[in-house]
């Protein structure tokens, strides 16, 4: 993937705001108070599906109508979030959207994919096994497969880091969740297409802890499994693509506990009164792990999406 320029994420910023507005970033008191820092919060919840991924499948199909102009539609896999992006995108042009979700995946993501106008087909125990039929399903239906991880993706998700960076750009750290790895490889794109010195840090979660392990390790790392209640983070396997941005832009890659992960949902509703999702709590959840480290400092942490199930989010906060 080529270093994008400010050029190239303020052209994909253009598209996106032909859809949803720029979303808002606050420094939160009380979270400053309980933590000790500045902490502005970056509000991808507050988005047209609810997530960041929203940007990356706008800008995503944009490309894939001009590059492609024949296509009949397309197929995916995910969670939840990525699904939502493409079959809102894929609704807005015509387009065919096929979404694979593994077994058992979250009931109120699978219903919101429908929603906006998706197909969806579980199948495999996990995202992983997702991705392969997705592939197969590509080849059977003759639809353009969109992988997790894409340049455009990555152009597309940048524009919530630059929409930061230009509000708070003397932010010291920078916490960002990572799944496939959109997100942080956005904000390490943003951040040195500004020529910014902020730090981004990794967040996973102890169940699902691939990514750190590649980090430290310096080569790619698979896990067994990725059993995490913070779906957006269920990855067993670094994306090569993803990996080779992330291990180098990255400062360090840090694992928060599905306990941590719970009590900063907790903390994002009594301080801030959003909605976060487990994967947009462990940016959280690793700032309360590094307090003493960020005492004093301005710290920005990426609130990712709100899409957890509502018996999810009730187990929480109890």
């Amino acid at each position: 993937m080529h270093r994008l320029t400010r050029d190239d994420i303020e052209q994909a910023a253009h598209h996106v705001y032909q859809v949803m507005p720029a979303t808002a970033q606050y420094p939160w008191p009380l979270l400053a108070e309980r933590l000790g820092c500045t902490v502005w919060v970056k509000h991808e919840n507050h988005t047209p599906t609810g997530a960041f991924k929203v940007r990356g499948g706008i800008t995503f199909m944009h490309w894939l109508k001009r590059e492609h102009p024949g296509i009949k539609g397309i197929v995916t896999a995910t969670r939840g979030n990525h699904g939502q992006s493409l079959a809102l995108a894929a609704g807005a042009l015509g387009l065919r959207a096929l979404i694979v979700v593994p077994e058992g995946n979250s009931v109120e993501k699978n219903n919101a994919m429908r929603a906006f106008g998706g197909e969806v087909v579980e199948c495999g125990r996990d995202f992983d096994e997702a991705c392969e039929e997705a592939g197969r399903l590509a080849q059977a239906h003759d639809l353009y497969l969109v992988p997790p991880f894409h340049a455009e993706l990555v152009k597309g998700v940048a524009t919530y880091a630059l929409e930061l960076f230009k509000a708070a750009p003397d932010l010291d750290t920078v916490y960002v969740p990572i799944g496939c790895g959109s997100g942080i490889c956005g904000v390490i794109a943003a951040r040195d297409a500004l020529g910014l010195n902020t730090r981004v840090v990794g967040v996973v979660s102890t169940k699902a802890e691939a990514a750190k392990l590649s980090f430290d390790a310096g080569a790619i790392c698979e896990t067994a499994s990725a059993n995490t209640f913070a779906d957006g983070l269920a990855v067993r396997k670094p994306i090569p693509e993803a990996f080779a941005i992330y291990a180098q832009g990255a400062q360090r890659i840090v694992s928060v506990s599905e306990a941590q992960i719970a009590e900063a949902m907790c903390v994002y509703y009594t301080d801030t009164h959003n909605l976060a999702e487990g994967a947009a709590a462990a940016a959280l959840a690793a700032l309360i792990q590094e307090r003493e480290a960020m005492a004093g400092r301005r710290v920005g942490v990426i609130l990712s999406g709100g899409n957890v199930d509502r018996l999810v989010y009730a187990r929480v906060i109890e």
